[in-house]
């Protein structure tokens, strides 16, 4: 299978690439740098094709696919600066290149007849509420620009395209980029006491998890909506923060043991007001996923244990 795939300059397109390597299967690697800017170490995705591409260009877009002539394209290319897109100078460029870039792609996949996935966000939903949000839910109410224009870009391929995947998927770390684990060990060194929200409430989900189980998607042809983080249960941010550093602790980093910094839980109102408004409900409900006879994502405990021993801390 000829696979291409957007984003490969970050976390989760890197490791999609990796994925199709290992499978045999023929992946090309596109992002809008002129070369590959992703983390270079040998691994499979600098070793596949790589070309530039701006999604925002039709044009370009068009070319570039047609000559591709991919059976699939993993679009995992967007604009993921939350509190960034609030800006009103950034906004406008923001639905281009989630909503306008991801139409460009839909509607050339549907020039060549081929599958599409597309990764999106709980952000789509408004985040009240403490049920999981189910992928064949319609109740859209995206609470920023972020999660408004990645709705923009599901609608997008699901009005255009018969043979699409959507996967909506949340609180995502891999190994080519920043997140929020680096960002708390980062913390964690500099710090002797850091405030974390704990009325916020998802799964994380690995990229390198996420990866086989969308290739795994592309194999086959059950298109629909999904939803994909590890398995493990839901937690808080909070609580996220205290298994990374129970973790880090115990690989023998003891600056990250509760005698060096102290984990303080806070509500959203007490940490402060950002820019973009988040969900307090990021529960995403998975049990798609096994009907459809995949195999779901390993427990996030195991998966963050995984990442930290693949990252230099």
């Amino acid at each position: 299978m000829k696979v291409f795939v957007t984003g490969v300059g970050g976390q989760l397109g890197h490791d999609v690439m990796n994925e199709l390597a290992k499978r045999g299967h023929e992946g090309i690697g596109s992002d809008i740098a002129p070369q590959y800017s992703g983390i270079v170490d040998g691994s499979a995705v600098t070793e596949m094709p790589y070309v530039q591409l701006d999604i925002t260009d039709a044009a370009a877009v068009e070319r570039t696919l047609r000559e591709a002539a991919p059976d699939a394209v993993v679009h995992c290319a967007a604009w993921t600066a939350v509190d960034l897109a609030e800006d009103d100078d950034k906004v406008e460029k923001v639905r281009l290149v989630n909503a306008t870039g991801t139409d460009n792609i839909a509607r050339v996949c549907k020039m060549l007849d081929c599958k599409m996935l597309y990764l999106s966000t709980d952000y789509v939903f408004d985040g009240q509420g403490t049920e999981p949000w189910e992928p064949d839910c319609k109740a859209y109410k995206p609470l920023n620009v972020y999660g408004q224009t990645k709705l923009e870009g599901e609608l997008a391929v699901a009005e255009q395209l018969e043979k699409f995947f959507i996967v909506r998927i949340a609180w995502v770390f891999g190994v080519n980029g920043k997140n929020f684990i680096r960002t708390m060990l980062n913390l964690g060194k500099k710090y002797d006491t850091i405030r974390v929200v704990s009325d916020q409430v998802g799964t994380p989900t690995y990229t390198y998890d996420l990866a086989r189980l969308l290739v795994d998607m592309i194999e086959t042809e059950k298109y629909g909506y999904y939803h994909a983080t590890n398995e493990g249960g839901y937690i808080s941010w909070y609580e996220f923060t205290k298994e990374i550093f129970r973790q880090a602790e115990a690989m023998g980093h003891k600056e990250y043991s509760e005698e060096h910094v102290k984990v303080c839980p806070v509500t959203t109102e007490e940490y402060g007001v950002s820019k973009a408004k988040r969900p307090f409900n990021s529960r995403l409900d998975k049990r798609k996923l096994a009907e459809n006879g995949f195999t779901p994502l390993p427990v996030w405990q195991d998966a963050l244990h995984r990442y930290l021993q693949a990252i230099d801390i």
